[in-house]
C-alpha cells in the first residue's frame, strides 16, 4: 500500500498557484505594434495574434493595449499574455505610467498618501499598487523608494525587487539625473530665476523651517524659473539639488512667495482648493538596466488656468 503523504492539505494540490504564461519582446527600431509582433511571432497565425490584441492580453511597457497601430520605439518592451489578459489597472487619483520587472512609475494625484501611517494602512499610493500587483502573482512584492506629500501630485517610481529598491534608495542622488516640479506660487517672483539655499530643520510641531546653522538642520538647494505671471501668481519650474522634507514649499516661503493653498507655510489663497505643486519630471537611471528613463507629465490643467 503506498504510503501517503500528508505535507500538504487535501486539496491544496488544486489551489496551488500557477503563474501566467508570459512571453517578452525587446523593440529595436520603430514600427507599428501589429507588424512587430506577426514578425516577433512566426509560428502564431494572424488571426490568433489579432485575437490575443482584442482580449487584452498585449502590453507594452506593463500597460495593456488594444490598439494594433500603435507606435513602438527602439527600447520598448512587449509582452504577450498566453493565460490570460492582463488587468486594466484604473484608480481616479493614481495613474499607471510605466511598469517592467523591477519598477512601477505612477503619476499620483493630490489627496493621496504615497504610504500608510500608523492610522491610515489602506487607500494609499502603495495599498493601492500591492493590491494590483498581487492580482497578477500573490507573490509579488512592493517597496517605498521615495515619497510625495499627500497634497503633491506627480511622478513616483516604486520597486518591485529588494534588489531595485536597495540600488535607488542607497544611490538616490546618483541615479536621479533629474527631478522638476511645477508650483503656482502667489505674487510675481524677482528675480524671476535664481536659487534658494539654507539648512533645513524641524520642530516639534512637525514644521520645517530654514536656518543658516549648519549643526542645526541638513543642506537643501532648490533652484527655480518663472514661466509665466499672471493675475497675482506665478508658475514656476522648480528643481531639486537635494531631497529634504517641505523642502519647496519652505524655501517658497523663503522667497516671499508661498505655494498657493498651502497655508501652513504661509498661502493666503487657494483658488484650486489643493496646494498647486506636482511632481512633473523623473530622470533616473534604470537599478537593473542601467537604462536612462525620463518621464514627464503636462502641465495640470488647474494650474495653467491660475495664470492664463
Amino acid at each position: 500500500m503506498p504510503k501517503k503523504n500528508y505535507s500538504t492539505k487535501p486539496g491544496a494540490e488544486r489551489n496551488t498557484f500557477k503563474p501566467d504564461v508570459i512571453e517578452t519582446y525587446h523593440v529595436e527600431q520603430e514600427g507599428q505594434l501589429l507588424d512587430f509582433l506577426i514578425a516577433s511571432m512566426p509560428q502564431r497565425k494572424r488571426t490568433a495574434i489579432k485575437n490575443l490584441l482584442a482580449h487584452n492580453q498585449i502590453a507594452i511597457n506593463g500597460i495593456p493595449t488594444t490598439q494594433f497601430d500603435t507606435t513602438l520605439a527602439p527600447g520598448d518592451e512587449v509582452k504577450a499574455n498566453l493565460t490570460r489578459e492582463f488587468r486594466i489597472f484604473y484608480n481616479r487619483r493614481l495613474k499607471l505610467v510605466y511598469e517592467d520587472d523591477d519598477i512601477i512609475v505612477v503619476n499620483k494625484g493630490y489627496g493621496l498618501l504615497s504610504m500608510g501611517t500608523d492610522k491610515i494602512k489602506e487607500g494609499t499610493a502603495y495599498s493601492i499598487l500591492r493590491d494590483h500587483l498581487k492580482w497578477e502573482n500573490p507573490r509579488n512584492k512592493l517597496f517605498i523608494v521615495h515619497r510625495l506629500d499627500r497634497d503633491t501630485s506627480g511622478l513616483m517610481v516604486f520597486a518591485k525587487t529588494i534588489e531595485a529598491k536597495e540600488r535607488l534608495q542607497h544611490n538616490w542622488n546618483n541615479m536621479v539625473l533629474s527631478r522638476k516640479y511645477l508650483a503656482v506660487v502667489e505674487g510675481k517672483v524677482e528675480p524671476e530665476e535664481g536659487e534658494v539655499r539654507s539648512y533645513l530643520a524641524e520642530n516639534s510641531k512637525f514644521e520645517v523651517y530654514s536656518t543658516d546653522n549648519p549643526a542645526e538642520g541638513q543642506l537643501a538647494v532648490t533652484r527655480y524659473k518663472t514661466l509665466r505671471s499672471r493675475n497675482g501668481y506665478s508658475l514656476m519650474e522648480v528643481s531639486l539639488d537635494t531631497g529634504r522634507k517641505n523642502q519647496i514649499r519652505v524655501h517658497m516661503k523663503d522667497l516671499g512667495h508661498p505655494i498657493a493653498g498651502d497655508r501652513r507655510y504661509g498661502a493666503k489663497s487657494s483658488p484650486i482648493h489643493r496646494m498647486a505643486l506636482h511632481a512633473q519630471t523623473l530622470r533616473f537611471v534604470h537599478p537593473i538596466t542601467r537604462k536612462d528613463m525620463n518621464f514627464s507629465t503636462p502641465v495640470p490643467a488647474s494650474f495653467a488656468k491660475m495664470v492664463k
